[in-house]
């Protein structure tokens, strides 16, 4: 069976391609990414469209090639949830029992009490916000009171905005430390973020300081297994991957101010990784949910997917024979729909290579496959999944 030198795993966060059966019980009935994007706006994806992506199922002008160039198929999200941590540890091999605490009210008073006592002062908000609208709405009176703005999302999150000038970045950290040790139990959201901010009232705007403090990982996940094989392969993360997996098993990892930014590391990282016997390349690309989906900015998106499908053939022409890349995403975010919150949707699988069978993968049950095919590749294993390799093997 082939195996692979490196692999490329890139996810497209939010890029989801259709509502799961469960759609409905999550307030996302007829929520699909891809396909209402497309409809409302129009896609040119010729270069993922060669590989398969019109392939996986019909997309409003995205026509289906006749010899795709890639292995495609969907992925069905087995965990109940919809955010980023429940997305990337099922890929990882970790499966939810319950899905992570949602707080669509804001935090309770035992939370807010507990964090108050820790910080030494009061705090603003508590609630289920935008991060560009809530500093615009309570930059002033936190710049005048030093109270640190205290929200949530569609994610399992609690978020603390703060003027880099009135709360320092360290003293901030500390903050997202001691939410940390109080958020365990019930509690126990995906993570705490740093959000820090700077400028001047009416035009304040966020700094790449943002910081995640993610819940362990359940051990035995793939970056431990990956961590425990020998000969080890190099990991290296580009994006948050190193945040929501508290940096375990990771090697060398960069941070990315934009898709664009995160495109170039990607490639610049892959070049790192010439000489290695064995390496795993995984990366986010984050403003699709992070700046058009939960903004429900449909031609951002759509330019962005855009864009991503024309860096694509760069990307491709740097591949080794032996490399593997694979495309997917985490959820869902159809910023067509009224609700800005993340949706409840399969998500694409495109794979290729110069050794991959070039075949329809059809439905997989969980993202746990995808670790599992990495694991596989590297000569291990992890709990849930099951391997794609004989299905990409020529």
């Amino acid at each position: 069976m082939a195996t692979y030198r490196r692999i490329i795993w890139i996810v497209l966060d939010s890029v989801g391609i259709g509502e799961m059966p469960d759609a409905a019980a999550y307030g996302d009935a007829g929520s699909d990414t891809l396909g209402n994007i497309a409809r409302h706006r129009g896609l040119a994806l010729p270069n993922l469209c060669r590989l398969g992506l019109g392939n996986i199922k019909p997309i409003a002008g995205l026509a289906p090639a006749a010899a795709p160039t890639g292995a495609y198929g969907k992925i069905a999200l087995r965990s109940p949830g919809k955010d980023t941590t429940t997305g990337h540890w099922e890929m990882a091999g970790i499966l939810l029992d319950q899905p992570l605490p949602m707080y669509p009210h804001g935090f309770p008073p035992d939370v807010m009490d507990a964090f108050q006592r820790a910080i030494g002062r009061g705090w603003l908000a508590n609630k289920p916000a935008s991060g560009t609208e809530i500093i615009a709405e309570l930059g002033d009176e936190h710049v005048r009171t030093g109270k640190p703005i205290v929200y949530t999302s569609a994610d399992s999150v609690f978020q603390i905005a703060a003027h880099e000038e009135v709360i320092p970045i360290p003293e901030l950290y500390r903050m997202c430390e001691a939410a940390r040790a109080i958020l365990t139990g019930p509690h126990e959201v995906g993570r705490v973020i740093a959000r820090p901010f700077t400028g001047a009232s009416g035009a304040y705007t966020r700094t790449p300081n943002r910081k995640d403090f993610a819940t362990p990982p359940r051990r035995g996940m793939l970056l431990d297994q990956l961590a425990d094989t020998n000969p080890k392969p190099v990991v290296y993360s580009v994006g948050k991957i190193y945040d929501v997996f508290l940096g375990r098993g990771i090697g060398p990892h960069v941070k990315t101010k934009t898709n664009a930014d995160g495109m170039v590391k990607t490639l610049e990282a892959l070049h790192e990784l010439n000489g290695e016997p064995a390496a795993l390349l995984w990366t986010n690309l984050v403003d699709f949910d992070m700046l058009y989906g939960h903004r429900n900015n449909v031609e951002g998106y759509a330019t962005a997917l855009e864009e991503f499908d024309s860096w694509l053939p760069e990307l491709l022409a740097n591949m080794h024979p032996d490399d593997l890349l694979i495309l997917t995403a985490d959820h869902g975010c159809d910023p067509t729909t009224p609700s800005t919150d993340h949706s409840r949707e399969y998500v694409p699988l495109l794979a290729y290579g110069a050794r991959v069978k070039p075949a329809a993968l059809g439905t997989r049950e969980t993202l746990a496959d995808l670790g599992q095919t990495v694991a596989h590749n590297f000569a291990t294993r992890i709990e849930h999944g099951t391997s794609l390799l004989p299905a990409l093997a020529p």
